[in-house]
């Protein structure tokens, strides 16, 4: 009897043990858990990586450091005294954004080589290996362009500092998706200056476009003009003393045919003016 009683609390004593230290480490979705196990007697060391979301199941000793796979975008101000003078030392406040995520595929290596405990720690990875070389990317290739010419060149900006970070990250587990730069800010004299310059040009091009139409319009009347002067020269050309005289006789000729008329016939002087006289009475009959 007492040997079954030595048996049955050695074996709830193994039971026991074995529970303590149990565990089911979980990894939820958009995450890549990074587990390892820790033996009493040993150093922790790797375990399995899991995909989220799911858990290792009821495991002795296991831990897991789950690593966001999800886009992250990381935003670098430069603004006060991180301003960057441009070409022309024109002073410029702006901010950069970079949109990138860890390689589902490269998240041991992460771990091992980038990584470090605590929450986020692909947030502590940027800050330790992309935050600085991004920040100093981006001033440099700013630097290249005078302050006026920044907005018009903000895609070309943010492409070449991307190039540069793919370089920087090459076989590593970061992946670059994206550079933008934005929010351009230039002083306020400059702002008031260039909105002055806007205005100014607004007017200037009005008014061309007010000329323009003047110009139009004159024109216009121009050809109009030289249309009737060439109407009154064939007119002139055409309208000689023998067409006008065969013109009248024409319209005499239609007269005669007409049932109902009158016709007076009278004489005119040379300049087509009637002549006209008065008679004195008693004198009619001595020529």
């Amino acid at each position: 009897m007492r040997r079954l009683f030595a048996v049955l609390a050695l074996s709830i004593a193994v039971l026991a043990l074995s529970r303590i230290g149990c565990s089911n480490p979980s990894t939820p979705a958009g995450y890549v858990g990074y587990v390892t196990k820790h033996p009493y007697t040993m150093a922790a060391r790797f375990y399995e990586l899991q995909t989220g979301p799911t858990s290792t199941g009821l495991g002795w000793r296991l831990a897991v450091t789950n690593i966001s796979v999800t886009p992250n975008t990381s935003t670098e101000h430069f603004v006060g005294p991180d301003a960057v003078l441009a070409k022309d030392n024109l002073r410029i406040e702006f901010r950069a954004h970079l949109l990138w995520k860890i390689d589902p595929e490269n998240v041991k290596t992460f771990v091992e080589k980038y990584g470090e405990a605590g929450e986020n720690p692909e947030r502590v990875a940027y800050d330790n290996f992309i935050k600085e070389p991004f920040r100093t990317y981006t001033r440099d290739e700013v630097q290249k362009y005078d302050g006026l010419d920044i907005k018009e060149n903000i895609d070309a900006i943010g492409s070449a500092v991307q190039d540069r970070i793919l370089k920087l990250t090459h076989s590593t587990p970061f992946t670059i998706i994206s550079v933008v730069i934005g929010n351009i800010q230039y002083p306020q004299t400059v702002a008031d200056s260039v909105a002055n310059k806007l205005a100014a040009t607004q007017v200037l091009e009005q008014t061309t476009i007010e000329i323009q139409t003047a110009k139009a319009k004159a024109l216009i009347r121009e050809a109009d003009a030289e249309g009737v002067a060439k109407a009154m020269d064939t007119i002139n050309q055409k309208l000689t003393p023998l067409y006008v005289q065969y013109e009248a006789i024409q319209a005499q000729q239609k007269m005669v045919n007409s049932p109902n008329h009158t016709e007076v016939y009278i004489p005119v002087g040379p300049m087509g003016v009637p002549v006209v006289g008065t008679m004195k009475l008693g004198q009619e009959g001595k020529q």
